[in-house]
């Protein structure tokens, strides 16, 4: 029986890590091992496990480190802390870096495999409810939410007028298409400027001074000489 889940254990007590991956493995989870903070991270970048069981008190990195850098690149996979301490400041602090659960030692095997089920199943529910009713475009730095109305180059905020930020989401939601100055008016502005297209041009250079590097050399939104523009997603 598997469930085509992986997790990662995050447990620098081999005796510990070994009984969570044997209990784990039992009801069918794919189960992966590392014995110190800066091997969990390195494991959870590369691999992208669907939950990271991670012990506090960790060699290298300590588990609060480990979650901290995770959701600070957007690394949304859930967190169960474990650790041998019972103290109410680590758990909120836990909570408060982006811990999805706190299990104090000892548990029992049982209660592992419950709150893990229990996670992995409010994760996913969450997870389905926000891609049903959210679009959501990422392309390298750039993060485009057109349901909140919100875009973030390198984690800053930008700010746009409406038709920027419609123009801006018409390209996106068109990547690597070629899109003529007339498709553009007709998409963006319901030809109130018919036959107008200077109003695109504009409106593509404020585009560019917010989300290009260098908007004489922009990477996202290309000009396609005698036709229009095109968004690409730069090449790493």
């Amino acid at each position: 029986m598997s469930t085509n889940q992986t997790i990662l254990v995050v447990e620098d007590e081999v005796s510990i890590a070994t009984l969570l991956k044997y209990n784990l493995e039992r009801v069918g989870y794919e189960v992966l091992l590392a014995h110190d903070g800066k091997e969990g991270l390195d494991m959870a970048l590369e691999h992208l496990p669907d939950l990271i069981l991670l012990d506090l008190m960790l060699p290298t990195m300590d588990g609060m480190e480990v979650c901290k850098e995770l959701r600070s690149q957007k690394k949304d996979i859930p967190i169960i802390m474990l650790t041998a301490r019972d103290d109410e400041f680590d758990k909120v602090l836990g909570l408060e870096l982006g811990a999805d659960d706190y299990m104090t030692k000892p548990f029992s095997p049982r209660e592992v495999i419950a709150r893990v089920k229990a996670v992995l199943r409010r994760f996913n529910s969450s997870f389905q409810e926000e891609k049903k009713e959210k679009k959501y475009y990422h392309f390298g730095k750039l993060e485009v939410y057109p349901e909140r109305y919100e875009a973030f180059l390198d984690n800053q905020p930008l700010e746009f007028t409406p038709k920027e930020f419609e123009l801006l989401v018409y390209l996106v939601e068109n990547k690597n298409r070629v899109l003529t100055r007339d498709q553009l008016l007709s998409a963006v502005w319901n030809y109130d400027f018919a036959g107008d297209t200077r109003i695109v041009d504009v409106h593509i250079s404020h585009l560019r001074d917010k989300i290009e590097e260098n908007s004489r050399k922009p990477k996202f939104i290309k000009t396609v000489r005698g036709i229009g523009y095109k968004f690409e997603e730069p090449k790493q």
